[in-house]
Formats: C-alpha cells, sequence, structure tokens
C-alpha cells in the first residue's frame, strides 16, 4: 500500500459507516515532498550541532540553515513554513550556540499557549542535557569554534501561571532560557522589571512562537508588549535579536514587523519534507425527523458526525486528533466517539479523551503525556493542541467545523503524517454560511492563499492601558509617544490623573498599578471561577466577558466527561456554582443587542446603496437560552435577566433605500427578514476575507435605523475598540457580499437553516428571517456595487 492509498483507505473506510455517499462533497490527494539539505554553519557551536544529530537531524533542512544565519547574523527573522518543517531548529542553533559560547547570555522564548510552550521546554531540556553531558563543566567556551571547551548550565526553565512562587525566584535568578507567554512577560517580567534587570541586560535572543496566532486585539497587546520589552531591553543595554516562528501565512515578514515594530526578514521556502496528504470535505445529512428553531430543517452536527468518524479510524488502528469549536463540544465528541469505539472493542473507550484549555495544570500534563507515549488513540480538543506541539505518528485528523481561517485549517490539518507517511485530513462542515460555501466551493479553502494577519496596535483601547504600563516601566518620551501617534491617548491619561507631563516626558502618578488590569487577550476581564457546590471542588475558569453566555444559571457545563448545571452566576464575587446532572438536553444563550453611530470614518455610495466605516457602541444583554436535544431539536427558551453590557468597537454597515427593495420584489413587510437573514449570513462568511471567527463579530439589522433614517445592516467586531475584522470586510465588501449570495442561494434547504441565514447566538430566536428576500437584496445591493465599480 502506498502512502497515498493509506489516506485514501482510511477515507473509504470512514465512507462505508455514512449516512449517505452524497456526504462526501470533495477529496483530492496531495502530494508528498522531498527534503533539501544544507550543511551546518561553520559558527555553530560543535557540542549543540552534536546533540542535535543525536537527535537523528544528520543536517539541517535549507530554510532551517537560512533562519539560523540572520539570527546569528544579528537580523531579526520570520520563519513561515508548514506545521512539522522543524521551524524550532532554526532558533535552537543560534540561540544554544549563543549561550554556550557567552555563560552570562539569557534568552526569552514566547508562546500563546503553555502545552507549546511546555513541549519546546521538554525538547529544549533534552537537547542542553545532552550539550552538558557531553562537555561538563562552568566554564565559557573559549570560541564557539572550539571543540573540548566546558560549557555553562542554561537551566532553560518555565516562567508562567503554573509555575510556584517558590520556584519563580530560582528560575529568575538561575535559568538563562525562561519558557514563558505573553501574559507572564506583561504581569510578571515587565511588571517586575527591576528583579528581571540582570536577565534583561544580557538578553541575546527572543523567540516569539506561533506568532501567526498574535492577531486581532490580543496582536495588538502582544504587539505592544514586544515594544514595551525592546525599550527596556534598551534601558538596560541590549538590543536583542527577534526570531520568530509561524504557519504559512501571507505577507509574514510584514506581519512579524508589526508586531516587533522593526524590520524583520522573512524565510518562506520550505524545505521539508512530507508525505502525500488525503483532504475530504464533508457535510453531515439533513435529519428528516428533526426540526429547528421556527420548523428550520437541521443537519446532523459536525460534532457529532465527527464523533463517529473518529471512532471508525480509531476502530481502525489510525491515531487520530479532532479539532472541535468548543470547550463543551470537545467534551461531548470525546464522549460519543469513546462510547461507539467501545461498543467496537470494549478496550478503546478508555483511550480516547478531550483536552483543551481550562484544565488545571496537573490534568493538561497527564494528557500530553499519554498522547505522546501513545496511550490515547483518539483526543477531541480545542484549538489548544493546533499549535506546535509535536505530536509524532498521527494518521488522522478530523476537524470539526471550518476554524476560521485558512492558516489554521492547515495548521490543524498538519497534524497528521508528522513522521512523513500518508494521511487523511477530514473537514466536517457545521451548520454554518461559511462551512457549507467551502464544502461546496473546495477552490476557496484548498486553492486560496492563507490570510494576512490583521492587528492594530493603535486601537486606543488596546494602547491606553499599554501606555501607563509602560509608562511605570520607564517614562514615556516625547519622540516614543510621537513614533506611536499617541497624543490624544497620552493627554486622556493625563485628563484620568494616572499621567502627569514633566520637562523629560510623561511620569505615573504615584499609586498607578496598571499590570494587573490590562486584559491583553481581549477575553472580557477577569476570571470567573466554575465550583462543584457539592464538594467545593475548581473545575475549571472562564473569563467574565464570556460568562453570562456560558455560565449563566441553567446552562449545561461538561467537564473532563463529567456533566454539571449552573446553579448560580456572581459576576461581582467572580464564582459559579454548578451541580452535578447529566441532562439530555444543551443550552444556547440568547442575546438583545442595539447599535448607535459614534463617528463614520469613511462613507461612499453607490446609488442605493452607501456603504461606510463606523465606530459604535453595542448595548447587548444575554436574555434566555434556549435547551435543545443534542439532535438539534428545540425544547423550550428561558427566559434570564442579566446585567446589559456596552462595548464601544468598530463596525462596517451599509444601507439601502426602500425603493431598491422595492425594485428587488420586496414589499415592506418583508424588509426585516431579508435584512436580518442578510445580516446573519454575512456574520457567518465575514472569516472568508478577514482573519476572525463569526464568535470575534456580530451584527445588528434593522428596516429603519435612528442614525442613518434608512434599512441598514451593520456588522461589528466583539472587542473594544475593534480588531481590524470590520474594517477588512469594508475592504473587501464585494467579494464578502458575492460569497454570501451565493452561499445562501446555492443551500438546498427550503426556506433557511443554521448552514445559511439561521445563527446559533441570535438574540431574537431567529425570526423574522427570509431566505428569499436575503438573495433578492444581496442581489441588487450587488448590482449597485457593480454600477459604482467599487
Amino acid at each position: 500500500m502506498t502512502a497515498t492509498n493509506f489516506g485514501r483507505d482510511l477515507l473509504d473506510h470512514v465512507l462505508t459507516g455514512a449516512a449517505a455517499p452524497e456526504v462526501l462533497t470533495h477529496a483530492v490527494d496531495l502530494p508528498g515532498r522531498e527534503a533539501r539539505h544544507a550543511s551546518w554553519p561553520q559558527w555553530a557551536h560543535p557540542d549543540v550541532v552534536a546533540a542535535l544529530q543525536a537527535t537523528g537531524i544528520p543536517r539541517p533542512w535549507q530554510h532551517q540553515a537560512a533562519v539560523a544565519e540572520h539570527a546569528f547574523a544579528g537580523r531579526h527573522v520570520v520563519v513561515s513554513t508548514g506545521t512539522a518543517s522543524g521551524k524550532s531548529l532554526g532558533y535552537h542553533l543560534p540561540v544554544l550556540s549563543a549561550l554556550y559560547a557567552d555563560p552570562r547570555a539569557t534568552a526569552l522564548y514566547l508562546s500563546p499557549t503553555k502545552a507549546l510552550g511546555a513541549d519546546q521546554l521538554r525538547a529544549v531540556r533534552a537537547l542542553c542535557g545532552e550539550v552538558e553531558s557531553a562537555a561538563p563543566g562552568a566554564a565559557p567556551a573559549a570560541s564557539p569554534a572550539s571543540p573540548v571547551a566546558p560549557v555553562a548550565p542554561v537551566n532553560p526553565a518555565p516562567y508562567d501561571g503554573d509555575t510556584p512562587r517558590e520556584v519563580r525566584e530560582w528560575v529568575r535568578a538561575h535559568s538563562r532560557w525562561v519558557f514563558t507567554n505573553p501574559d507572564m512577560l506583561h504581569l510578571g517580567l515587565l511588571g517586575g522589571h527591576a528583579r528581571w534587570s540582570p536577565f534583561f541586560r544580557r538578553l541575546r535572543f527572543v523567540v516569539i512562537d506561533e506568532c501567526h496566532s498574535y492577531r486581532g486585539v490580543f496582536g495588538s497587546n502582544v504587539a505592544l508588549i514586544v515594544r514595551r520589552l525592546r525599550r527596556l531591553c534598551a534601558r538596560f543595554g541590549s538590543a536583542p535579536v527577534f526570531v520568530l516562528a509561524s504557519a504559512t501565512t501571507s505577507q509574514p515578514g510584514a506581519a512579524a514587523s508589526r508586531l516587533v515594530g522593526a524590520d524583520v526578514v522573512e524565510v518562506t521556502d520550505d524545505a521539508s519534507p512530507h508525505g502525500p496528504r488525503t483532504v475530504a470535505l464533508w457535510e453531515p445529512p439533513l435529519l428528516p425527523e428533526v426540526t429547528g428553531e421556527n420548523g428550520a430543517p437541521v443537519r446532523r452536527s459536525a460534532g457529532a458526525e465527527a464523533a463517529r468518524i473518529m471512532a471508525d479510524l480509531v476502530v481502525e488502528g489510525a491515531r487520530t486528533l479532532t479539532f472541535v469549536r468548543s470547550r463543551r463540544g470537545a467534551e461531548i465528541t470525546a464522549l460519543t466517539a469513546a462510547g461507539l469505539a467501545g461498543e467496537a472493542l470494549p478496550e478503546l473507550a478508555d483511550r480516547i479523551a478531550a483536552y483543551r484549555a481550562g484544565y488545571l495544570a496537573d490534568d493538561r500534563r497527564a494528557l500530553e503525556a499519554a498522547l505522546a507515549d501513545g496511550a490515547l488513540l483518539g483526543v477531541a480538543t480545542t484549538n489548544a493542541l493546533e499549535l506546535g506541539v509535536d505530536i509524532a505518528g498521527l494518521d488522522a485528523v478530523v476537524v470539526a467545523g471550518y476554524p476560521g481561517t485558512v492558516a489554521s485549517f492547515w495548521q490543524q490539518a498538519g497534524r497528521a503524517g508528522r513522521r512523513g507517511e500518508g494521511s487523511l485530513v477530514v473537514l466536517v462542515a457545521r451548520g454554518d454560511p461559511l462551512d457549507t460555501y467551502l464544502v461546496h466551493h473546495p477552490q476557496a479553502l484548498l486553492e486560496r492563499p492563507v490570510e494576512a494577519t490583521v492587528t492594530d496596535p493603535a486601537n486606543p483601547y488596546v494602547l491606553g492601558p499599554q501606555l501607563l504600563c509602560a509608562a511605570v516601566e520607564s517614562p514615556l518620551t516625547a519622540a516614543e509617544v510621537a513614533e506611536l501617534g499617541a497624543d490624544e491617548v497620552v493627554a486622556a491619561l493625563v485628563d484620568d490623573g494616572l499621567l502627569r507631563r514633566r520637562r523629560d516626558g510623561w511620569y505615573p502618578t504615584a499609586d498607578v498599578r496598571p499590570h494587573g488590569e490590562v486584559d491583553i487577550r481581549g477575553s472580557g476581564g477577569r476570571e470567573v471561577a466554575i465550583v462543584d457546590a457539592e464538594t467545593g471542588r475548581l473545575l475549571g475558569t472562564v473569563d467574565s466577558g464570556r460568562a453570562p453566555a456560558t455560565i449563566h444559571p441553567g446552562a449545561v457545563h461538561i467537564h473532563q466527561g463529567e456533566s454539571f448545571v449552573v446553579d448560580e452566576l456572581d459576576l461581582d464575587d467572580g464564582v459559579a456554582l454548578v451541580h452535578g446532572e447529566e441532562p439530555d438536553w444543551t443550552t444556547h444563550a440568547r442575546e438583545d443587542t442595539s447599535i448607535e453611530i459614534t463617528e463614520v470614518h469613511a462613507r461612499e455610495s453607490f446609488g442605493a446603496v452607501t456603504v461606510a466605516s463606523v465606530s459604535v457602541e453595542v448595548t447587548h444583554q444575554v436574555v434566555g437560552f434556549l435547551r435543545t436535544l443534542h439532535s438539534g431539536e428545540v425544547l423550550d427558551q428561558v427566559d434570564l435577566d442579566m446585567p446589559p453590557g456596552v462595548l464601544p468597537t468598530r463596525a462596517v454597515m451599509y444601507t439601502v433605500t426602500p425603493e431598491l427593495l422595492a425594485d428587488a420584489g420586496l414589499a415592506e413587510a418583508d424588509f426585516p427578514g431579508a435584512l436580518h437573514a442578510a445580516e446573519h449570513a454575512a456574520i457567518g462568511l465575514l472569516p472568508l476575507v478577514a482573519t476572525c471567527d463569526r464568535w470575534d463579530i456580530g451584527g445588528v439589522s434593522t428596516a429603519l435605523h435612528a442614525d442613518t433614517g434608512l434599512p441598514t445592516v451593520f456588522v461589528y467586531d466583539g472587542h473594544p475598540g475593534g480588531a481590524g475584522f470590520a474594517d477588512r470586510g469594508h475592504a473587501e465588501l464585494e467579494r464578502w457580499l458575492r460569497a454570501t449570495h451565493d452561499a445562501v442561494a446555492a443551500c438546498e434547504c427550503a426556506s433557511g437553516c443554521p448552514s445559511c441565514i439561521q445563527s446559533p447566538k441570535c438574540g431574537n430566536g431567529n425570526e423574522p428571517l427570509s431566505k428569499a428576500g436575503a438573495v433578492a437584496l444581496l442581489r441588487a445591493v450587488l448590482g449597485e456595487l457593480g454600477r459604482g465599480q467599487r
């Protein structure tokens, strides 16, 4: 059997258990690639080279050598190549060579997830063990080329939220390569910079791993944290070289330069080998016996379909990773797959598990170890395992729902076949407009270049708190404020009594302690603890911004296979109390939303259509939740009285005239349903043109908006100040709305379903909605835009 046939054979096996062959909408065999090698650079420390060779690397690949050469020469560099292309060697070689040549030199490693950081730390510790056991001693090398010189210990160590306080002191005093994340860099290292001054003074390299994940509000915060790091290093007399690693992405050099705040060279020619891969696009069938909201047809859920596929693959002996969009979904998918596999072979039931963020540290470590040694054959995970963690030997990846970007899809797909063998990747469509569009337009996924990373460090809601932190670390100078274009932001901080102006710059007021108040991930504030009221056990955490919609009273919460129902949510005290229960239904929050325009940034008119980029204030309130069976059938709706929230953000909007709608064949009574349906579908398709997820954005539509006096559709960023997604939609409006029209028009349902116009988070219970009205409206809008040659 060839490697390519291996992936096809797995797909054929899965198809035998499918409800109908029509679920497979497209399949393609992607060829493998041969390796291209380079020589070890002459400057590389010989003990480091020997340690790398001992791990089975006879020679570096060409892109690894190129990255190492740039870094050693003092140039900031980003490597943007595929999953399993050995990006880490590109920074292991120059960093370890420098650390072993200079016993006082230090390095810093940043990763967006703890799992990735722990995986890279294990690899570096193993390399250091090889080097130091081969050349024991504490004296520095006489020169990097000396083959027998003794070495000083690097002591690579973690410094994150899981590091005990007593261990942190040791790390700060003894570790020369610290592994952390942006959160702890912001809070612990920069916030405690006086204690870290010896480390910063000797800092030679900063590694930023999986840098493509720093996008939106999180990416904008990280960009400013990196600038704070660079200015502190300059104050202490160092100028570290930044080495960045990214999945394949568009314009990685430009994105990395925005992140670092300095010019970054890019390396993109992937010289690593990989085995052939079969990619299948899969659309779950409609369930004729089940109806959803307002009688709409319901597809078998992506999670349920993915669980069956994973169970079939595990029974076949294929090690499988299934990516699911939510924490709850990962738990349910793992439970379902374990039950199905256990029916075929009882011993397999215990070899399938869930992995997600929110687990306590010990639980995460145990699952990671079980993945590494093969004790687990199937794992359902959120994107917590998307980034970098080296899980060798996987045969298949199942992606339950498009992950929001092409880059993320290929990153998840690349988890399979990491040893060069053939593999299978299956994308299972959710009942979502974008998923529906992609499985029926495979070229939009498989032949489309990956997206550029969207960040906006100038967002005042991000910039203000970051500048305050910077001023606490070292007074702001006029040149720094001017470079960031932050005069108005700094003036506001002065007016609020947080900064004061002196002749040589801006200083914080005496009682300012801002670091702990900054939410760098844009997650919505501090964490809310989820506690089992019957035992007092801490189950996990969720950020306060998501809490009203996810752990409201009556919500179902699943933790490591155990099901709980929320009794009480206290946002003031940051705690949700739950009790153990296993209902046969799940819950989905419902919200009411209104929107007000506060500023117009750009406006263009195209006949009867006006398009604008605006600042808005969005008021939203969780007003209830639906209880639905796992099949999708709705049981009932329960009312809630949760506090409202106000979100200042950016939006893209368009207005249409009543005359245009009438000419499109819509009666006045049809306007609300057509606008509402077009809004829902557009939200679902925005990730086609912007690096976002539909849960990063929201929308409002009205037949008569108070600020425009016209029928209006808004799509807005779900983060304070905006995250760049709505701006991207404004720039790509015509392509975005054309894809939206095509997805709705092509959907096989009669009058609307979750695959086209229904939204899982609609505060109005998906009423009113008109599929035919949305198609007519979008066709009319596109006609006006086309005539205006936008």
